[in-house]
């Protein structure tokens, strides 16, 4: 990744501090700015998530700056884990961070997993939320049914053959969503889209070279 600047820093959060890394470019007025949320942190799920690391990679190159953060408990983040409840506090600080940083600028919202459960709860909400990217929606575990009332546009990329959001449990929830909105099944691929994250991070760059985040 060519012209990235890497920059690790520790969030304010509700808990205690919470990890971070922000990724940012030359150009200091970014197109947007995006916060990326991780898996479940009690099975692994880390900032570092070959997902989130491709989704994140993917929004830098169409020009955002980009910040991934472990959740409370997570590696060198402080507190400990709340199934999922005061996790959405965690996304408000980043989100806060974002807008304090960058303001005037689009955020994106994007979340994989446990992250997008979380993530697009608090997106959905907060107006400072312009766009929202859910990876790997675990539909069959977790009560998505939140996203009806959200009219924001919405990018959802599921595995064909994810194990925890099965294809048609996703294409019934997506059906009853409000425009704008796309879903793209990735054929063939598990819950964490293994061998083929490049078809995840070619459905990010063509949902975005559609001018999803200019406004």
């Amino acid at each position: 990744m060519a012209d990235v600047f890497h920059r690790s820093l520790f969030l304010v959060g509700p808990a205690g501090r919470l990890e971070a890394l922000l990724w940012t470019s030359p150009k200091s007025d970014p197109k947007f700015v995006a916060v990326v949320c991780h898996p479940h942190p009690l099975h692994g799920g880390t900032m570092h998530n070959k997902v989130v690391f491709q989704t994140a990679k993917a929004l830098h190159q169409r020009g955002a700056t980009v910040l991934r953060f472990n959740f409370r408990g997570v590696e060198q983040s402080e507190g400990v884990h709340d199934r999922g409840r005061g996790e959405q506090d965690d996304v408000r600080a980043a989100i806060d961070y974002l807008a304090a940083e960058f303001p005037g600028r689009p955020i994106l919202l994007a979340g994989f997993s446990f992250g997008s459960s979380v993530g697009l709860r608090v997106g959905c909400g907060d107006a400072r939320v312009t766009q929202l990217i859910g990876l790997g929606l675990p539909v069959d575990n977790i009560d998505m049914s939140f996203l009806r009332a959200c009219e924001k546009p919405k990018l959802i990329i599921q595995g064909g053959n994810d194990q925890f959001g099965a294809r048609a449990s996703v294409e019934a929830l997506v059906a009853t969503l409000a425009e704008p909105k796309r879903l793209v099944i990735v054929e063939g691929a598990d819950h964490f889209f293994t061998g083929q994250l490049d078809q995840v991070a070619a459905a990010i760059d063509a949902w975005l070279a559609a001018g999803k985040t200019e406004s």
